[in-house]
This record gives C-alpha cells, sequence and structure tokens, in this order.
C-alpha cells in the first residue's frame, strides 16, 4: 500500500490550505484589530521532534481562531468545515478547545521504509500545539474511534511511555497515525514509524532539528514577531526532487513572515559556509534610472552593474533555486522578461555579451502592458558610464549588420536614433492591372540620451510616453513608493510587479499560477503589487524579502 497518500489527502493538503489561508486572511485581520494578534518571539516549538535531516518545515506561530476577520468571507468556516468533513469531526466543538499557538507541518524523511524497491514513501508529520492536553486526548480517541467504525482496523501500542494510536485502513481509506506527546503538542503522521522516529527525536537530541548548526543559524535569521516560518535543508530538498545540482553554494533556507502597516512581508536568508561576493555595490537609495520609467509600468526590475552578474552569488543562487524547482536552469524570469528574449533571438545577440557588459552604472528594466497585443512595451535604461557610448555604437552595428537602418527622428525636440526595417505590403487594386505595393517602415527599437542616462524603448509610443510624461515617473507613485519604503537600505535594487497591471502577463508565462490564484483566492484578490529586493552586509548569507501590498492597507 502507498501510504504517502493518505497524510496528503486528510492532513497535509487541510494544512497547507490553512497556512494558505491564514495568510490570506493576515490583511483583513491587521485592518480590524492587530493588537489581539500576538506573534511568537521564539523557534518552533515542534522542532524537537523533527529530523535533523528532514527537507522541509513549516510553521504557523499563531492560533488560527485569532485571524477571525476571516469569516465575513467564511472562508476559515469554509476550510474548517471541509477540512474534518469526511471524519466527522466539529471544529468548533472537538478541536478549538485545546488548540494551542503554533501548527507545524513537516517532511520528516524522504522514504519512510527506506526501500528503493517500493518506490520512495515520503513522511509527513502535523504538529498541534495543545493548551488542554486532557481535552486533545479526547479529541484523538474520538478521532480513531469514528475511523475505526468506518471500517478502519485500529492498532493501539505503548512507545517508550506514549500511546500511540493508528489504523489499518481499507483501500479508499487514508492511513492515519496519531499521539498525544506529554503536555505540549498532538501529533498526526502518515505511518507510526514518523510517530515513533518523532519521539526518538525528542529523547535524543542530538537527532532533531534543534540540535542542527545549520537550523540554529537560520532561525537567528529570522524576522521579530514571526508569524510564519518555514525552514529548507536545500540539498535534502534537491534529492527529493531527484536532482544533482551542478553546484551547492547554499545550504538552508529560512522564510519568516511579519505584518506590516501596509501589507505583508515575508523574508529570507540562504546560508553558505562559503564566502559570498556581492553582485554589486548595495544602493542607499533608489536608482534615478527609475525617474525615465512611466507610473503605468507592471514590472519594472532596478539596480547597479549588471557586468559581473553571470559570476555572482546572486545568479549561482538563483540558477539553484530554479534548478530545485524546475528541474533545470528555466526560470520565471526569464518568462517574465519574453520581450527582451525575444529582441535577443531576433537580433541573433547574446545578452550578457553584448549589453550587460558595459552597463557598469544604475540600470532600470520596465515593462508597460498592452490591453490591445499580448507582447508588452520594453524600456532599457542605463546609467551614462564608461563603456557605454561604445556599448550603444555596438548595438547599432548589430542592428545594421541585420538589415536594420538607423535613423533620427525628433519627438518633442528631442532627437531619437531608431532601429528601422522597410517591409512592403499589398492591397488589391481598383484597376484591373493588378495589385499595389506600400512601403512600411517598422520600428525595432529606439535610443536616445535624457541627462546622464541612455534609454532605449521598443516602439515610439512608449518613447513618446517617456518624454511627455516625466512628472509622472513610477518613482512618483504613491503605491511604489509604500513598497519600497519597507524594503531596509542599503540593498541591491528592486524588483516590482504591479498584480492588476501584469496578471495577465504573468499568466500567460508562469501557467501554473492559476492554481496558485485559486489556492490563494482571497489574497490575490486584494493584492495590489509587491517588490522584491536583496539587502544585508553578512558575507556567510544572502537575504532578500518580498513586500506584498493589499488593497485597502
Amino acid at each position: 500500500m502507498n501510504r504517502q497518500r493518505s497524510f496528503i489527502g486528510f492532513i497535509v493538503a487541510g494544512a497547507i490550505a490553512l497556512l494558505v489561508i491564514a495568510i490570506a486572511g493576515f490583511y483583513w485581520f491587521f485592518a480590524k484589530s492587530p493588537g489581539n494578534l500576538i506573534a511568537s518571539t521564539s523557534q518552533p516549538g515542534a522542532a524537537i521532534f523533527v529530523s535533523k535531516l528532514s527537507p522541509a518545515m513549516v510553521s504557523l506561530l499563531a492560533n488560527p481562531d485569532r485571524l477571525q476577520a476571516l469569516e465575513r468571507e467564511e472562508e476559515l468556516s469554509k476550510l474548517k468545515t471541509s477540512l474534518f468533513a469526511k471524519s466527522g469531526i466539529d471544529y468548533k466543538q472537538d478541536i478549538q478547545p485545546w488548540l494551542g499557538n503554533e501548527i507545524t507541518l513537516a517532511i520528516t524523511t524522504l522514504d519512510i521504509d527506506r526501500d528503493p524497491e517500493n518506490g520512495q514513501q515520503p513522511g509527513y508529520l502535523l504538529a498541534l500545539a495543545t493548551k488542554q492536553p486532557e481535552k486533545s486526548r479526547e479529541f484523538v480517541e474520538l478521532l480513531f474511534s469514528k475511523r475505526a467504525l468506518a471500517g478502519a482496523n485500529l492498532a493501539v501500542e505503548q512507545y517508550k511511555g506514549v500511546k500511540l494510536i493508528s489504523d489499518n485502513s481499507q483501500p479508499e481509506q487514508d492511513l492515519l497515525a496519531g499521539a498525544v506527546v506529554g503536555e505540549g503538542f498532538v501529533l498526526f503522521a502518515n505511518d507510526p514509524k514518523v510517530l515513533r522516529d518523532a519521539i526518538n527525536n525528542v529523547q535524543a537530541p542530538d537527532l532533531n532539528l534543534t540540535s542542527s548548526p545549520e537550523y540554529q543559524k537560520a532561525i537567528k535569521e529570522r524576522l521579530k514577531s514571526s508569524l510564519a516560518v518555514a525552514f529548507l535543508n536545500l540539498p535534502i530538498v534537491a534529492k527529493w526532487q531527484g536532482l544533482e545540482l551542478p553546484e551547492q553554494l547554499y545550504n538552508s533556507q529560512i522564510i519568516s513572515l511579519v505584518l506590516n502597516p501596509k501589507g505583508l512581508m515575508t523574508e529570507t536568508t540562504f546560508l553558505t559556509s562559503s564566502e559570498i561576493v556581492s553582485p554589486s555595490t548595495p544602493l542607499s537609495k533608489p536608482v534615478g534610472a527609475l525617474q525615465y520609467v512611466p507610473a503605468s509600468a507592471g514590472l519594472a526590475i532596478s539596480g547597479s552593474n549588471l557586468s559581473n552578474l553571470g559570476d555572482s552569488d546572486l545568479t549561482k543562487l538563483w540558477k539553484q533555486a530554479t534548478a530545485s524547482l524546475y528541474g533545470s536552469g528555466e526560470d520565471v524570469v526569464s518568462r517574465l522578461a519574453k520581450p527582451l528574449a525575444d529582441v535577443q533571438k531576433g537580433w541573433g545577440i547574446n545578452l550578457p555579451k553584448d549589453i550587460f557588459s558595459w552597463v557598469q552604472g544604475e540600470y532600470a528594466i520596465a515593462l508597460l502592458p498592452d490591453q490591445e497585443q499580448t507582447t508588452p512595451h520594453w524600456i532599457f535604461v542605463v546609467e551614462k558610464s564608461e563603456g557605454v557610448e561604445q556599448g550603444v555604437a555596438r548595438l547599432d552595428a548589430i542592428a545594421s549588420s541585420n538589415g536594420l537602418s538607423i535613423n533620427t527622428l525628433t519627438i518633442d525636440q528631442q532627437k531619437i536614433s531608431a532601429w528601422t526595417e522597410l517591409t512592403t505590403a499589398t492591397k488589391k487594386s481598383d484597376v484591373k492591372e493588378g495589385a499595389s505595393f506600400s512601403i512600411e517602415t517598422k520600428v525595432q527599437g529606439l535610443h536616445t540620451t535624457l541627462g546622464n542616462y541612455e534609454i532605449f524603448t521598443s516602439d515610439l509610443e512608449t518613447m513618446d510616453e517617456i518624454l511627455t510624461t516625466k512628472d509622472n515617473s513610477i518613482i512618483d507613485n504613491p503605491n511604489f513608493k509604500d513598497s519600497i519604503a519597507t524594503i531596509p537600505l542599503p540593498n541591491q535594487g528592486y524588483i516590482y510587479l504591479d498584480w492588476r497591471k501584469s496578471q495577465n502577463l504573468l499568466e500567460r508565462q508562469v501557467p501554473i499560477l492559476k492554481l496558485v490564484e485559486v489556492l490563494g483566492k482571497p489574497f490575490f484578490n486584494n493584492l495590489r503589487s509587491l517588490t522584491v529586493s536583496s539587502y544585508g552586509t553578512d558575507t556567510r548569507s544572502l537575504k532578500g524579502g518580498v513586500f506584498f501590498k493589499l488593497h485597502n492597507s
């Protein structure tokens, strides 16, 4: 019997959904009653049950019933009902009285029986903090008695002073094991062996996650007063995915989530035992190149010094992370920046060699969605520095070698260089002799100099918007200003995404996002924007954050 499916069906899916809904509900809750939610300032208590070889652990460090603002949308009530519908359990009566301030879900082992012949069967552990141990014991007894009435064969054993209850489920049912350990936690697992291992981990502290130096280093990096924390053992995560990474730079990752008066802030830290090099000099303020990005931009990326990006530890991290998630070097950013990738392919250029190599100052890249076409307009702004003039001349030479003409035109008294292509169009003639022809000029790109910056755009309309709306840049956008205000300084720049403007583009380029939106509908319905940045000065860690700005926040 494949016991992996059981916990996914009954516990894992419900626990993950609970975390998703809870995070989505933080927005409403904070707006209504921020003082009632007390976040934990200590590490997850359930870590003592989890092996230090665990690939991943995620903890919600607050009682979900404190998120009562969700009740007006009935999302939390629906979740509680659906999670326990098949078990005959009433959440309000049977669980709410004893549930404490922590819910931890962990993948404890990659293979429960360590037998490769029958496939990989991960072990799952759910730990629920209890504030009334006796009532929680009554709940465990009630749960398994109801499963017995439904046809499951129960097994009861005493293991090192702990009563374990499990069932030998029928094929159509989910296998489940449960126990109340001490005065603090109720444990559920998809196999009794997972519970026995959890008890062993408590009684032999050198086996559990709290004894791991990597975990101890990571947990110190979490945001204070975190509402949720996740820890990933990156080499084991890669092994779980069946991947052999070409380069393993980072060993572990800690992710934490906190409330912010303007939205939600998640921070992640990647830790390594090696010295790492920053991709560029940290910035103490937003780059000036953003002043030429219109407020209508759906995506804006800014920073400094692209010349060493390929050799930076940030790039190595991205390759490691995307290989773990996708099983290849393909990543989401390359999909989002597809218009630039199309330019690279159409012109036969190499972006790192032909462009990034001479960008040593500030830069900004932006996409402007167009409702009338699927491909957005793009903007590339580069600060003038040594090598920029030669770089632009090289692009002109590449354009010319590809059959494009280099023409000069004027917009609002500003001289513009345009890469153009002449094409012929055929149309039916009113005379009998046949068709007539017209010659059309198609713009493949433009560039001009404004102040200390060279600006490249995909089309005339975009260049005109930059020149005629100088006082309506993204820097003046209140939403953008609020978002970057939450990111610590100095930092490596920003990736800013306006959700409403970019939603259609994202869904086309990243199809799995539609599924994520369904799972977190309350959250995505209220998401205005997200901002990503990298910061921190520790030479053995890479720290970054994502700020989610929500409506009415």
